[in-house]
């Protein structure tokens, strides 16, 4: 309450105080733990150190080890200004302590005193001979309450010594806990105590008064002056004091260091708030006298103590930084350690790159340098390129790389082949420089064609017939056209790969001529997790394997219906002929089988029909077109009963995929077999080029995953890298994913009667909607 800033009189709020607690007296905790969190938020001790200093105090703190022959008595304040929950902290306090105490009869011993209008010994030194047994009793100590006579307890200890101890033949240490409101004087029971050459820690709880807890506290006070508040840099200050004299037995490398510190004081202070207009009484009889009257309110204040705080720190794991390549070090203890690794990087445990370039190539990074792409923009790409290259470019890479810039003019500061390790690469990059002309992708693109890749003695060492790959970095559209060039640079047999923010994403797919073969982010830190993407790109290049060669058996459902009509149909079919080029097609790896369907469904070819790319291919070519209206449920159904089965050639134990390619009609009753697909572990994949219905395409699908919704059937060529892709990610994962919109208890094998009556469902289905029509 004495937070508030309103004008109420302090009478006014204890009166309110008052009412909560007898009313709402759950309440009055939680007010009272909200406004003792927002104070201890302040701080009531900061050692003016880095957060890494911090933690390496803690982490010491928590090694350290005493088990020289000492004494150890506890005094624990148990008044009530202390209150329940800080005397629970001060035990919690004690508990830390003991644990790193070798607590034996013949080494450490430990007892313990409670206070408050009188000592009280909770347990003698000799009582209790481990560790466990005092951290046990120190727990069922009991808050006595009371006020705080500090004094008297030291008189005590001055009287009876330490209760059990071994009579000063050990060194003898006194750990006082408490705020340091003492009702009375404790200068000379303090003094006197120390003149005993008892070693006196003096430790604040809840929020301490530092003056008199300083007067208890050992000379020089900054060494034995502690807040239990927090309980690890506590324990590492006191045996940091103790370990010279007393406790020997610190961890080697580790060292005493003095930092700058400050202690705080919660103080309730009186200010003068302003005066009001008060009536007085009047020498004259039945009158009175207006006056004003100086009005004062009551608030807390911190009260800064600077001083200096002695705390151990140990070699940290970190210290030598192992971590490479921008890896950040995490330290697991005095001598374990592991690595947070950048992306591209962790091919060990200190953040060796993790990406490699193992496929031959001729790569030319062309980097935008317009004012359209901007200062910021231009030092993003260079930052990423330097990352790149770092990642991917090993000893003996067989990858010729080579960096061209552009805007008006275009250059090629960095040839293709001159540079093979990754640090000149980097040092040329640094020394790239902005030069903000216009925007003339296109003429660089045709520029990089006829130049780029040029023979000259420079480039005597690149290899011939590797792939040449050009990747564009840009963030500005281009000012001149894109269409024409890149159509030049393909035709030169040269891979185009198109990175760019999403705003650039059409123009980049114009350029590359395939979405798949575009890298688009979302912000500058999503332009870095990009690099394993780029990396994939580039070496499919060399390499176009599939599933990276692994044993699949694919189906083909291909819409053979009117309503794809003749000239469309034939396009599907062209795109299941160049995908079968994509995959190495043999009884060991990959299988193919294809279905077309109108009303009914039909097999082409079964999976075990061809083992080789060139019969597959050649079959492809001779399809027929059907015509009839279509049924896609009535395809799937086919696939799962006549296709992917044993006798038909699929492979136990091996991945299986069904790709449907359908304008979108004749989906009714289709999620319910693709689902028995899915249950059987078949990954349906769902192709669909026009207007459909979403919502059913996704029951179909499964998930938008493996759903591909293509707007022209001109623009299906430019998904298949998409398509190949996503269908190799599932079978790599090993996905045989569940539509969310069937029930679980609908997943179910289905014996053959019930795939009878799937069956005549759908032909009913189908009759129905004809006699619609």
């Amino acid at each position: 309450m004495f937070l508030s800033s309103s004008p109420e009189t302090p009478r006014k709020k204890m009166i309110s105080c008052r009412f909560i607690t007898m009313n709402l007296s759950s309440f009055e905790s939680i007010c009272i733990f909200l406004i003792s969190q927002a104070l201890l938020a302040l701080g009531i001790q900061q050692i003016h150190v880095g957060q890494e200093m911090i933690g390496k105090i803690s982490a010491a703190g928590q090694l350290m080890q005493c088990s020289a022959s000492l004494d150890v008595l506890f005094l624990l304040d148990g008044s009530y200004s202390i209150g329940k929950g800080s005397f629970e902290r001060s035990k919690h306090f004690a508990g830390k302590l003991c644990d790193a105490l070798d607590i034996h009869p013949d080494r450490v011993r430990v007892g313990m005193i409670q206070f408050s209008s009188t000592p009280h010994l909770e347990f003698p030194l000799d009582s209790y001979l481990t560790k466990q047994e005092v951290k046990e009793r120190i727990k069922r100590t009991v808050f006595r309450g009371g006020s705080t006579e500090t004094g008297q307890a030291l008189k005590y200890i001055l009287h009876k010594g330490f209760p059990g101890g071994r009579n000063s033949s050990v060194p003898e240490v006194l750990i006082i806990i408490s705020d340091g409101k003492s009702q009375g004087s404790t200068a000379v029971p303090a003094m006197q105590v120390k003149e005993r050459h008892i070693t006196v820690f003096a430790v604040g709880i809840k929020f301490p008064r530092w003056e008199e807890l300083q007067v208890l506290a050992s000379e020089p006070p900054e060494r034995h002056l502690l807040f239990a508040g927090d309980a690890e840099d506590a324990a590492n200050g006191l045996y940091s004091t103790l370990s010279d004299p007393v406790c020997t037995a610190t961890a080697p490398g580790c060292k005493v260091e003095s930092h700058p510190c400050e202690r705080r004081t919660l103080e309730t202070v009186k200010e003068l708030a302003g005066s009001y207009v008060c009536w007085k009484g009047s020498k004259q009889p039945n009158a009175v006298q207006a006056s004003l009257c100086p009005f004062t309110r009551w608030k807390r204040v911190l009260i800064k103590h600077p001083s200096r705080c002695f705390r151990t720190v140990c070699p940290d794991p970190c210290d030598s930084q192992p971590c490479q390549n921008g890896g950040t070090c995490v330290p697991e203890g005095p001598d374990r350690y592991h690595c947070l690794c950048l992306l591209g990087y962790g091919g060990d445990i200190h953040c060796a790159a993790k990406l490699s370039l193992e496929c031959g190539v001729d790569l030319l990074f062309l980097m935008d340098s317009s004012a359209g792409v901007t200062l910021e923009g231009f030092l993003r790409f260079k930052a990423f390129l330097k990352r790149f290259l770092q990642a991917v470019v090993g000893q003996g890479s067989p990858v010729s790389m080579g960096v061209a810039q552009y805007d008006d003019d275009i250059k090629v500061p960095i040839e293709l082949g001159r540079h093979k390790d990754a640090l000149s690469l980097t040092k040329r990059i640094d020394a790239l420089n902005f030069s903000g002309g216009r925007t003339l992708t296109g003429r660089a693109l045709q520029y990089i064609a006829q130049h780029g890749f040029r023979s000259s003695p420079v480039f005597a060492d690149v290899q011939d017939g590797l792939p040449r790959v050009v990747v564009l970095l840009t963030d500005s559209k281009s000012q001149d056209s894109v269409a024409e060039a890149a159509k030049y640079v393909k035709d030169q047999n040269i891979f185009l790969i198109g990175i760019g923010s999403s705003f650039m994403r059409a123009e980049l797919t114009t350029v590359t001529g395939n979405p798949q073969q575009t890298i688009v982010y979302s912000d500058p830190q999503d332009l870095f997790n990009r690099m394993p993407e780029l990396q994939r790109k580039i070496c499919s290049v060399r390499n176009p394997e599939g599933c990276q060669a692994q044993s699949l058996d694919l189906a083909f459902a291909v819409d053979a219906s009117s309503g794809v009509g003749l000239e469309n149909f034939l396009r599907l079919r062209r795109f299941v002929r160049s995908s079968c080029l994509h995959f190495i097609i043999n009884r060991d790896v990959t299988q193919i089988a294809l279905v077309t369907y109108g009303s009914k469904a039909h097999t082409v070819f079964a999976l075990d029909t061809h083992t080789s790319s060139s019969a597959v291919l050649q079959a492809i070519d001779q399809v027929p077109f059907l015509g009839d209206s279509a049924s896609a449920g009535s395809a799937l159904l086919h696939v799962h009963s006549d296709v992917m089965t044993v006798q038909k050639g699929a492979r136990p134990g091996v991945n299986k995929v069904v790709v449907l390619l359908s304008n979108g009609g004749g989906m009714q009753g289709a999620a319910a077999p693709a689902q028995q697909l899915r249950h059987n572990g078949i990954l349906v994949f769902v192709v669909v080029i026009g207007d459909a219905d979403r919502d059913t395409l996704l029951r179909v699908a499964g998930s938008p995953n493996y759903l591909v919704h293509i707007s022209s059937y001109e623009d299906l060529q430019y998904y298949q890298g998409l398509i190949i892709e996503r269908i190799c990610e599932g079978v790599l994962r090993g996905d045989s994913p569940r539509s969310p919109a069937l029930p679980p208890r609908s997943h179910v094998q289905w014996s053959p009667r019930g795939l009878q009556h799937l069956s005549r469902a759908l032909h009913h289905s189908k009759r129905q909607m004809d006699q619609r029509h």
